[in-house]
């Protein structure tokens, strides 16, 4: 990984670089549809990420919540990405889309509100400032799922898939709809990833601890 890199993994962007060009040169510009989907939550969720959130506002209490309420945040709904996927496999032209809810439209407060309405946990956000969280040894994206630092993360341009018609529900819709699916009796495929997403209570304890109520 280059020196001073503070974004995604390096190789893993290498590797999906490489297998668009790969798809490109086999059928060409004009019939290759790429999909570029950012971070998928929704019913059936195998990485972990939303279900995890879920079942913390549930359990009540003060509850850690990472950097900036405001921040934007782009996940898209596992549903919506598998419609435009099915309309773009159908349609005479191919093309890349970056498959993400608009800038702007959905931020962290909102997706952890909607986490706690759903559940309908006793929970109250407790705001940790990035350095904070950092000075900590917080790892980015796994112990706090969806928390970056990183500039460009959630500023992903999805205009272009939008005009090819894809729709992206509200983050809230998503969320409540995961939940019922995980009260339901809904198991997600079994997969590591799984495990490595989601800070400890003890470690929460600990933070929560430096924080003002």
């Amino acid at each position: 990984m280059p020196d001073g890199w503070d974004g995604p993994d390096w190789y893993y962007g290498r590797q999906k670089a490489g297998a668009e060009r790969a798809t490109t040169a086999a059928f060409g510009d004009d019939r290759a549809v790429i999909l570029r989907p950012g971070v998928i939550l929704g019913p059936g969720e195998y990485v972990g990420r939303l279900p995890w959130w879920l079942t913390r506002a549930a359990r009540g209490g003060r509850m850690l919540t990472p950097g900036a309420p405001d921040k934007s945040i782009q996940p898209i709904d596992v549903r919506d990405v598998a419609a435009f996927a099915l309309d773009q496999a159908a349609a005479e032209q191919g093309g890349a889309y970056n498959c993400v809810a608009p800038i702007g439209r959905e931020t962290m407060a909102g997706f952890l509100t909607a986490c706690v309405l759903a559940t309908g946990g006793d929970t109250h956000l407790a705001w940790a400032p990035d350095k904070l969280l950092l000075d900590h040894g917080v790892q980015q994206w796994t112990e706090l799922p969806l928390w970056r630092t990183h500039a460009g993360v959630w500023k992903i341009d999805s205009t272009r898939a939008q005009a090819a018609g894809l729709v992206s529900r509200p983050l809230a819709e998503t969320v409540a709809d995961t939940w019922t699916w995980l009260r339901a009796g809904g198991a997600p495929v079994e997969h590591p990833r799984w495990a490595e997403h989601g800070i400890t209570p003890e470690r929460e304890a600990l933070i929560l601890g430096g924080l003002s109520r």
